[in-house]
């Protein structure tokens, strides 16, 4: 992925205007960096990314070892109400068809053919691989451990996890505080509680084989709070779809 990173150092106290209280030299400033002519401001850690433009000599894209090339679907330009969205309102697309895989992934000692094939639809993390423009279209070339799984209706809860992955549907937030006060949307805690929906068939062990997860379909768990990729259903309920190690207890 062509990457832009601009870091520096600091900025001259005597370019900053102080306040009472507070000292210059004890706060960063975003420095100046001059190029040629051209003067521009960056922040440490500031990174800007873009697609990797594949020239149009170019008629063929492979994937090596356990990558897999994935035509990114198109972003929704409309709600469901039939409003226009704008550009910088329209979600990021986390799915999209494979169109070529790599020829085979690593297991300790075993190698074994990678868990999806050609013309699958499926949902990848938020921030896998690297995009690239191939044909006018944009793409994602990513491990094939990164995608979540097979997704073959609009519906997230009919996904299908891949390998440690698990779908869970978030429980509620409540509506109320403990003394009875009713709670804004905005001051509803997320809830880190949820129910199975689905699960994958288990990472894979040295010999290549399946090792089963310790959660099953009906389970009510407790996962860590940051962890997955958050998915809003039609029926309006969300879900997360994490790995079987972001979950923390069983409840019963």
């Amino acid at each position: 992925m062509a990457t832009a990173q601009l870091t520096a150092s600091s900025i001259s106290s005597r370019n900053v205007s102080s306040f009472e209280g507070l000292r210059p030299s004890a706060v960063q400033f975003p420095s100046v960096v001059r190029i040629g002519t051209l003067t521009q401001r960056s922040f440490r850690g500031l990174v800007v990314k873009a697609a990797t433009v594949v020239a149009p000599k170019y008629t063929a894209i492979r994937p090596l070892g356990d990558r897999v090339l994935v035509k990114i679907k198109e972003a929704e330009e409309k709600t469901d109400g039939g409003i226009l969205l704008p550009s910088t309102a329209q979600t990021k697309p986390q799915g999209g068809e494979v169109v070529a895989v790599g020829e085979e992934k690593s297991a300790g000692k075993s190698k074994i053919e990678t868990s999806v094939q050609i013309g699958a639809q499926v949902v990848y993390s938020k921030y896998a691989g690297t995009e690239v423009e191939f044909n006018g279209a944009k793409h994602l070339i990513l491990k094939d451990d990164d995608i979540v799984g097979i997704l073959e209706t609009d519906e997230i809860k009919d996904l299908k996890p891949l390998n440690d992955r698990v779908l869970i549907q978030v429980a509620q937030a409540e509506d109320k505080t403990a003394g009875g006060l009713l709670l804004t949307e905005a001051s509803k805690e997320k809830p880190s509680i949820g129910t199975v929906i689905a699960i994958g068939p288990g990472p894979l062990d040295e010999e290549g084989n399946r090792k089963p997860l310790s959660v099953n379909p009906g389970n009510t768990v407790l996962y860590s709070k940051y962890a997955g990729n958050d998915f809003k259903g039609k029926d309006g309920s969300d879900y997360i779809a994490l790995r079987v190690s972001d979950i923390m207890a069983v409840l019963s």
